[in-house]
């Protein structure tokens, strides 16, 4: 029996099969295998009724991708009160119109949205292997403002405009409102901290006193950013970007959040503590990949519903 670099070729065979097989599955069938997640939070004021919201993020659309558009215009027949798109909706130049003809249907409801770093830049080819010990050593984002050399600019005007036109409203370091039933629904969001376009001093002050509920909304979780929603007293605050570890390692989790935030937290529902307060933190581990890593493993793609009820 042959051997290279001391390990059978029988072993060496079994090996890459293996590999190969979980590639063809977390490219083939998880990356395509979108879910519901499900979450109840209270936080509504005593007597109010419940409100349903769909939060979607990290769409990452490219031509083509039929099923995730279907799926995501199917979510449309779960009838939210309102929808947060927490960004990351583009990972093609062209594919403004696919996620428009995707999100259609759910323009119909009220809505809030921010944008992520690939809506506003295309992704860039690089080595998964690289790129996932950067994160594990802490580094992460862009320095200041400025997208690495040859980076595309995607067309994230396009997609404001008609977000705008729905009558969502756009979060980017700003705030706003939404009325549902009598009741005001107070936001307060930030442009992505992955690339340092947060800027909180513009929208601190935290909760609006006259609002039934405020909520911060933010793509990337980074401390900062919760920390700042946290300590000005904001209830809960949904976010993105994680994409839920995307490559996870069954009955462990996640090996990278590509943030600062901790993997214990990479997605769903958990608690943030800063300034004496603690607000809930949802963080959705979104429905799509960047278009040169189109793989997931043991973490499918998602969009949740969240149910949010009277506090106790």
């Amino acid at each position: 029996m042959h051997a290279r670099y001391g390990i059978p070729l029988k072993t060496t065979a079994a090996l890459t099969a293996i590999g190969a097989a979980g590639i063809a599955y977390a490219a083939g069938f998880e990356a395509r295998s979108f879910r519901l997640r499900r979450v109840t939070v209270p936080v509504l004021p005593s007597g109010a009724r419940p409100l349903r919201v769909l939060q979607v993020s990290d769409i990452h659309m490219v031509g083509g991708q039929r099923k995730k558009r279907a799926w995501l215009q199917s979510l449309a027949g779960l009838r939210p009160d309102f929808v947060v798109n927490t960004g990351d909706n583009l990972s093609d130049t062209e594919g403004v119109p696919e996620v428009l003809d995707a999100l259609g249907p759910l323009m119909d409801f009220p809505g809030v949205y921010v944008f992520g770093s690939n809506d506003y830049y295309g992704p860039r080819l690089r080595n998964p292997a690289l790129y996932l010990l950067e994160k594990m050593q802490g580094k992460h984002g862009l320095n200041g403002n400025a997208p690495a050399v040859g980076v595309v600019h995607n067309p994230w005007e396009e997609l404001r405009d008609a977000f705008d036109a729905a009558g969502w409203v756009n979060l980017s370091n700003a705030r706003g409102r939404l009325k549902l039933d009598g009741m005001e629904l107070a936001f307060t969001g930030l442009d992505d901290p992955h690339i340092k376009r947060d800027r909180y001093a513009k929208v601190e002050g935290g909760p609006e006193a006259d609002a039934d509920l405020s909520i911060g909304v933010v793509h990337a979780p980074y401390l900062r950013s919760l920390d700042a929603f946290t300590a000005d007293g904001y209830p809960l605050v949904l976010a993105g970007h994680t994409h839920g570890g995307q490559l996870c390692i069954p009955f462990y989790g996640a090996l990278v959040t590509n943030c600062d935030l901790d993997t214990d937290r990479v997605k769903g529902l958990s608690a943030h503590e800063a300034g004496g307060n603690r607000s809930y933190l949802h963080v959705s581990a979104g429905c799509g990949t960047n278009r040169y890593t189109p793989v997931r493993f043991a973490c499918p793609p998602e969009a949740t519903l969240l149910t949010l009820t009277p506090r106790p």
